[in-house]
């Protein structure tokens, strides 16, 4: 006898409205015939890993994801060689993979439409084989960004409960500090197999993804699915500096809408506070340890980075074209 398919729900309790989404997952099993969906709630010590392993075990036909970008790359980690498609159920501040496929936001109903009836798209997968100053070395994916430098300690230093309650607003104060501080450190790196180059940088991004909230375009080259890396190095000088670089990255969103932009962008000269590299492989030796933080949760320090790209290893749900 033919056993009916069941879809598995990863979520983190502080960042779901359980009702909602319950009463959404519900109706799609009632329509399309679907057994009861299983729960799953994260860990806040692995941010949903475990729970999406235990999911895998029970053979989910697809497992939805209700959280932030971090819960979203947990799951993506046990994901890692299975074939089980991922559903999106933003949740949480950033959602930066959703809003990079164009997916709904703050639209339940049509998220979890999208799980039961959609197609599914092939994304990138990065990874991150990461090593202290003890020489451990840890390995993780991500689906959306790598930071070290102010991104990364925004993640380290802004508490969940800021962030659950203030979203973006909670980063001001570590933004500012960072600006006025300005900060930079030494770096040595290389892209794909070429010439080992030394650099000062405020802050260093590898992207998956080049958009980050409110629409600013961080990496404007970043596609999820084009099978290699962004690199972006934060190099001001000064607060001027800074000034130059957020009129640059509030122009390249801006240039997505409007044709004057476009023209206004094309005729900018290139700033040199901004610098692009793009490869499959990027290895990066720090001088002293620093943070990392992957799709928005800090890793620890690190003193030696390779980030490498798995092309389309995780297969998304989205909505069908009408």
């Amino acid at each position: 006898m033919m056993q009916t398919k069941h879809a598995a729900v990863i979520y983190n309790p502080l960042k779901t409205r359980l009702d909602r989404v319950r009463r959404a997952i519900e109706e799609q099993e009632r329509t399309h015939g679907w057994a009861a969906s299983r729960w799953y709630e994260t860990a806040p010590e692995d941010f949903g890993t475990d729970a999406a392993r235990r999911a895998l075990a029970d053979g989910p036909a697809v497992m939805l994801a209700s959280g932030g970008d971090g819960t979203v790359r947990a799951i993506a980690e046990a994901l890692s060689g299975h074939d089980t498609p991922l559903a999106l159920l933003p949740a949480g501040t950033g959602n930066l993979l959703a809003r990079n496929l164009g997916m709904p936001l703050n639209d339940v109903d049509r998220a979890v439409s999208a799980a039961f009836t959609g197609t599914t798209r092939a994304v990138d997968v990065a990874v991150a084989d990461l090593e202290d100053d003890a020489e451990q070395q840890r390995t993780h994916v991500f689906l959306v960004m790598a930071g070290i430098g102010l991104d990364a300690e925004m993640a380290a230093n802004t508490s969940a409960i800021a962030k659950k309650h203030l979203g973006w607003l909670a980063y001001i104060s570590p933004i500012a500090r960072s600006v006025i501080g300005n900060r930079l450190f030494h770096l040595d790196y290389r892209v794909d197999g070429g010439h080992t180059r030394s650099a000062r940088a405020h802050t260093v991004i590898v992207g998956n993804c080049g958009t980050l909230t409110g629409n600013m375009l961080l990496i404007p080259a970043a596609k999820v699915d084009d099978g290699l890396l962004d690199v972006v190095m934060l190099r001001p000088k000064g607060r001027f500096g800074w000034a130059r670089i957020g009129t640059r990255l509030t122009l390249q969103g801006m240039a997505r809408r409007s044709r004057f932009s476009r023209k206004m962008l094309r005729l900018a000269p290139d700033l040199q506070a901004l610098g692009y590299a793009q490869g499959r492989r990027f290895d990066a030796r720090f001088e002293t340890p620093h943070t990392i933080e992957l799709d928005g949760d800090s890793f620890g320090l690190v003193t030696r980075a390779r980030i490498t790209v798995r092309p389309g290893a995780l297969q998304v749900c989205v909505e069908s074209e009408s």
